[in-house]
Formats: structure tokens, C-alpha cells, sequence
């Protein structure tokens, strides 16, 4: 395939994004024990996350799994990059929701691997949350 300077294949481009997304994603591990009595209210406002989740910009992934005996629950967060989690930071979903979601249960552990920029690092740590910075990595 002859090359042009300056220009790159739609392959190729789709690759570069592809690799420039990956090296400034960041993602969350949340995980919470569901306090006794309270699943309806603890799916109920879950299911209120989800769909503030789903109109910020550069949310990725927003998913909730649950233990066999529904105590335990994590959710996954994946971010395009650091603006996309500061907008979810920010946002009603983490701003009125949250506080909610913790009134039914509780923080076993909160995990950031990425940067998520300064402003929402400085949140995160307010939260618990512990980031872990990328190191060595296979993924692209």
C-alpha cells in the first residue's frame, strides 16, 4: 500500500484512536454490601445511576454486578479520559445519587486505574477512592 505523507489509512486512524482512548481511559472498581432489607431501594436507585449515566458525555461502561446471595454488589466504570470523569464526578449522578445509593449500603472498596485528572483525583480521595497510575501494560 503506498503511503502518502501526512495522510494514514481509515485503518490506521481507527487504530491510533483506538490506542490514544486506551492510554487516557480510566476506569473505577466500586464494591458495596447491600445493607440488610434495603435491595429495592439499593435496584431502584441503581437503576437511576444508569440512565444519568447514560447522557454524560464519555461514559463508556456503567455496569453493576451482584453476589449470588445479592449482598454484595460491584460496579465497573469505564471513562473515555479524565474530562469524562470529571463531568461523572460533577454530575447529579454522583452529587445526589450517591449519597442515596450509600444510605442502602456500604463501601467495602473503591479503586481508580488511570488518571483521573487533578480536580476529580482530589474528589475521589474525598470518596476513599485509592488510584492506582498505569505501570506495565499488555493492553493497547
Amino acid at each position: 500500500m503506498t503511503r502518502v505523507k501526512g495522510f494514514a489509512p481509515r485503518g490506521d486512524m481507527l487504530l491510533q484512536e483506538e490506542l490514544r482512548m486506551t492510554k487516557q481511559m480510566v476506569r473505577f472498581t466500586v464494591e458495596m454490601t447491600i445493607n440488610e432489607g434495603t435491595f429495592n431501594e439499593f435496584e431502584r436507585i441503581v437503576q437511576t445511576m444508569i440512565a444519568g449515566s447514560l447522557k454524560e458525555p464519555g461514559t463508556l461502561g456503567y455496569d453493576f454486578l451482584l453476589s449470588a446471595d445479592r449482598k454484595r454488589c460491584l460496579l465497573l466504570e469505564t471513562y473515555t479520559d479524565a474530562d469524562a470523569v470529571l463531568a461523572h464526578m460533577t454530575g447529579p449522578v454522583v452529587k445526589e445519587l450517591v449519597p442515596k445509593l450509600l444510605e442502602t449500603s456500604s463501601l467495602n472498596r473503591f479503586e481508580v486505574y488511570g488518571d483521573p485528572g487533578p480536580k476529580a483525583a482530589q474528589i475521589l480521595k474525598g470518596m476513599g477512592a485509592e488510584t492506582f497510575d498505569p505501570w506495565h501494560k499488555l493492553s493497547h
